[in-house]
């Protein structure tokens, strides 16, 4: 056999022992800053209303937005999500809107982690 004949025949097998590692060198992004959504407790807005809200804006189940609900009622307030600067504005911007179209006074708010 031929020295080509005899590298194919490996190739053909499988059993490739000459393995090369080719290391990229990215340079390091920086990861943007997030943000914690909360929801804040009031004496106005009815609980299934909290509910609904945190299973619409931010995908809970039921049971998850229900537990939730109970934490911002017991401990004034509770972090729904984090999310980048534009995704946190978003949700607290729709939550707003939602909560007063409903005339409920629901705050959502924002801050960095």
């Amino acid at each position: 056999m031929r020295q080509h004949d005899v590298m194919m025949a490996d190739k053909k097998t499988g059993d490739d022992n000459d393995v090369g590692v080719v290391l990229e060198t990215r340079p390091k992004t920086k990861r943007p800053p997030l943000y914690k959504v909360m929801i804040l407790n009031d004496d106005y807005t009815p609980m299934e209303f909290v509910v609904h809200v945190l299973e619409r804006f931010f995908g809970m189940s039921h049971a998850q937005a229900f537990e939730l609900m109970l934490t911002v009622h017991k401990k004034g307030l509770a972090v729904v999500g984090v999310y980048t600067h534009e995704i946190a504005e978003t949700k607290v911007a729709l939550v707003m809107d939602f909560a007063q179209r409903h005339q409920h006074p629901l705050q959502c708010t924002m801050e960095k982690e």
